[in-house]
Parts: structure tokens; sequence; C-alpha cells
């Protein structure tokens, strides 16, 4: 799945760090998120977008699925 989190870090100006402290998880699962090694949980995915004032569909692409 791809996602928007890289792009969104940078135009926050935050480290991948600062987003899992406030988000709950690890700075390793930020990386796979970003790189889409890793698919986040519905609570997760929340989380992330409601730190950024975004939606889910604003930060994750449901279309890339299966391609």
């Amino acid at each position: 799945m791809k996602t928007k989190i890289q792009a969104l870090r940078k135009e926050h100006r935050i480290s991948q760090e600062e987003l899992a402290l406030a988000v709950g998880v690890t700075r390793q699962t930020i990386t796979s998120l970003e790189v889409g090694k890793y698919t986040a949980s519905l609570v997760l995915a929340y989380k992330i977008a409601t730190y950024f004032g975004l939606t889910i569909e604003d930060v994750f692409d449901f279309t890339s699925e299966g391609e």
C-alpha cells in the first residue's frame, strides 16, 4: 500500500522518530510503512491521519492494492 507519510513528514519537518513517538509505534514501523513493507492497522492509520489533520484516505492510497 502506498502512503504519503514520508512526504507529509518532510512537509511538516518532523523525523520518523517524532512521528513514531506521537502515534505510539517504533521508528522502524514508520520506516516500514513508508517503504510499503507494512500495512497499518485501522487504529494506526487513524492516529497518523489525525496527527496530520487529514483523513485516512488522504494519507493512504487504497487503489494500489494488488498492483
